[in-house]
């Protein structure tokens, strides 16, 4: 079972300056403490399944979560990833079209559904930062087509630490001066599931990328990245073109 967390202030909020309520107001924040809760998550607990009603929406405080999608004879795919700052749920609609599961020990902080929607209808800061998110989501589900699609074995695990490092980094959660240290939300299954590999090309890959000095490996899920720039050239990407935030 999710447990009930005590309150926390926004000013506070580790987030604060990503989340959905990045451009509001004291004001308008005040508007959403009166509908905010915290639910803590843990490794392995589902969230919400897919089909089942959704009765809040939420941002991902802390830890990170998985949403995917599962056929008809049982197959299943993940679809995404869910960092802190991002948002689950989507406003008018009532059930989640997916599965998701937290990967890690996960803190949200939930509104209520039908409260938030009114909010939206009537506050222009909200509204236009979940448009901002929402755009960027399409953005990033483009460039995971690119990803599954194109790129070499090797390309989608640079690509992968590439979107968590940056991403990690632009949260605040790690340092951006020196080397990145990120600790990888994801077993090598699940990055095999998520990039469309086996397991062992994967170890494979991340093998050579440590041969090669790119990532530096201690223990099975930190990893140290001593120069981003060397990391991106790894992914395949035009360097002078945009990269996932």
């Amino acid at each position: 079972m999710s447990q009930a967390v005590a309150e926390q202030d926004c000013a506070d909020c580790p987030i604060r300056h990503r989340a959905v309520c990045a451009r509001c107001e004291p004001d308008e924040l005040n508007l959403l403490e009166e509908i905010k809760y915290y639910r803590n998550y843990e490794t392995g607990q589902t969230v919400v399944w897919a089909g089942d009603e959704m009765n809040f929406v939420a941002s991902v405080v802390r830890g990170v979560a998985t949403m995917s999608q599962t056929m008809e004879d049982g197959r299943t795919q993940m679809v995404g990833l869910l960092l802190p700052s991002d948002f689950i749920g989507r406003p008018r609609r009532a059930t989640s079209p997916y599965d998701v599961t937290a990967v890690s020990d996960l803190t949200l902080c939930c509104f209520r559904r039908k409260p938030f929607e009114q909010l939206i209808a009537t506050t222009p800061h909200v509204a236009q930062r979940l448009l901002d998110m929402t755009l960027d989501e399409l953005d990033a589900a483009r460039e995971w087509m690119l990803i599954l699609g194109r790129k070499t074995a090797r390309e989608k695990i640079a690509s992968l630490l590439t979107i968590i490092a940056r991403r990690e980094a632009a949260s605040g959660l790690v340092s951006t001066k020196g080397p990145i240290v990120i600790d990888l939300p994801l077993t090598r299954e699940a990055m095999a599931d998520y990039l469309g590999l086996t397991l062992e090309t994967v170890s494979r890959q991340v093998s050579a990328l440590k041969a090669d000095g790119i990532i530096v490996l201690e223990g099975k899920r930190r990893i140290i990245v001593p120069d981003i720039r060397s990391l991106m050239m790894e992914t395949g990407d035009d360097m002078d073109g945009g990269m996932i935030a």
